[in-house]
């Protein structure tokens, strides 16, 4: 049996979501973007709750086409505020909405999302050796600098916490325990 992180519930959901995704680099736009949403929606909850309403979200919000999510108008608004699949919460819909279009000046400025993010740390996974939970923290300099930073550019609901569990989601950061097997498979990527 493989070692995982001490946060993995026993869910097939959650083991395949700690598995596949959680800590792998991801350099694509849409995908960043997804996650930034998420994140965001994630605020208060628990990442389980996302979890299982993700594939909800993604009809919901057009498979994050930012440029589309960047065009919702009052009547979309309100048909999301109806979904009963996704978090209905006004203040993160229009978040996610703010964010789009801010998603969308980084991606003019940059080039690219991905390249304006992983500049936060260096262009590579930051590796971390945490042997318990406990020891992992909710925020870091980098977090602190990425949330000031968005903030600063028009993004909402990206406080220092949540941009640091994005960055742990994204492998911006590898926050797998040193005694989890993805620990390794992920450090050997880098």
């Amino acid at each position: 049996m493989q070692k995982r992180c001490e946060w993995v519930p026993d869910d097939p959901l959650y083991r395949d979501y700690h598995d596949t995704e959680w800590g792998v680099p991801v350099h694509d736009d849409r995908k960043l973007f997804e996650s930034l949403v998420l994140d965001g929606m994630q605020a208060g909850l628990s990442w389980w709750t996302i979890l299982k309403k993700r594939e909800n979200f993604r009809k919901a919000f057009d498979d994050f086409d930012p440029r589309k999510v960047a065009g919702y108008d009052q009547k979309k608004i309100q048909s999301l505020l109806e979904d009963e699949g996704i978090i209905r919460n006004r203040r993160k819909i229009e978040a996610a909405i703010q964010n789009a279009k801010a998603f969308l000046a980084v991606q003019k400025e940059f080039g690219s999302f991905d390249a304006y993010i992983w500049q936060f740390v260096g262009g590579k996974p930051k590796v971390n050796t945490w042997k318990k939970d406990k020891e992992i923290p909710a925020k870091t300099p980098e977090s602190d600098a990425l949330s000031k930073d968005l903030i600063d550019r028009g993004f909402k609901f990206v406080g220092s916490t949540i941009c640091y569990a994005m960055m742990q989601a994204i492998g911006m950061v590898n926050d797998h325990t040193v005694d989890c097997f993805r620990y390794r498979e992920l450090k050997k990527a880098r």
